[in-house]
Order: C-alpha cells, then structure tokens, then sequence
C-alpha cells in the first residue's frame, strides 16, 4: 500500500490539473507553490513511485528526457520534434487495440503506447516567419 504524503498529494494534484505534460523539474516548479521548502530529490522520487505504481504515466522521449501526465489510463499523444511539447490525441478509434491484438501473439499483453510525431503550431510558424525573411 503506498503510503499518502503531502507531497505525493501535491505533485499528483498538480499534474492532474494540466494538460501540458509536465517534466520533473516542471513539476518542481508547480509544486514549490505550495510547498516551497520540497526538495527536487522529493519530487523525482515521488514521480518515480507513482508512476511504478500507475498512478502517473512517464513518458519517455530518448536521451533520458521523461514528460509526466496525470491521466494514466491508455491514450494517445502527440510530441513536437522541434520544441518537445506533448499534447494528448483524442477521440482515436483504436483505443480497444489490445483487444484487437490479443491471441495474434504469445506474449501477455499488459499496456500498449503510441505516440505521433510531428510539429506543433508555435514551431511550425516560427519557422515559416524565418523562411519568409
């Protein structure tokens, strides 16, 4: 059973409340608010906990670089390559593919994750304002 901490509370409040996908350090920011004197270690170890335990979705996206979303049922997500902004999809008519997969494997199916790539709105006028300078 996982113990309920202030600070657990905190930064899964926090993380509850965006839909920007946070990373640790994000957190940190978010979480000082209410608790100033939270140590970042805190808070590293606490979203490696509640993530362990699915309470918290970590996403990973290469070199070592973790965005966090407080919704951790299976869904979608988008990321920018140009800045690393990470936005939920919604309403994909593939949310029962484990169903869809189960008994075309031997293995146990026990989560799936899929993520598009591409640009966001902001990297993509940023550069056609420099290509048309």
């Amino acid at each position: 059973m996982l113990r309920d901490t202030k600070q657990r509370r905190a930064i899964l409040e926090e993380l509850r409340k965006v839909k920007t996908h946070p990373t640790a350090d994000e957190v940190y920011e978010m979480v000082r608010r209410k608790i100033p004197r939270i140590s970042l270690g805190t808070v590293y170890r606490n979203l490696d906990i509640l993530s362990e335990k699915g309470m918290v979705l970590r996403l990973e996206h290469g070199a070592g670089c973790y965005r966090f979303d407080g919704n951790p049922h299976n869904h979608y997500h988008i990321r920018c390559v140009k800045c690393g902004r990470v936005d939920d999809v919604t309403d994909v008519p593939m949310l029962n593919i484990e169903e869809a997969i189960w008994g075309k494997t031997d293995f146990e199916i026990i989560s799936h994750r899929l993520e598009y790539i591409g640009i966001c709105p902001k990297c993509r006028d940023i550069t056609k304002a420099k290509r048309e300078s």
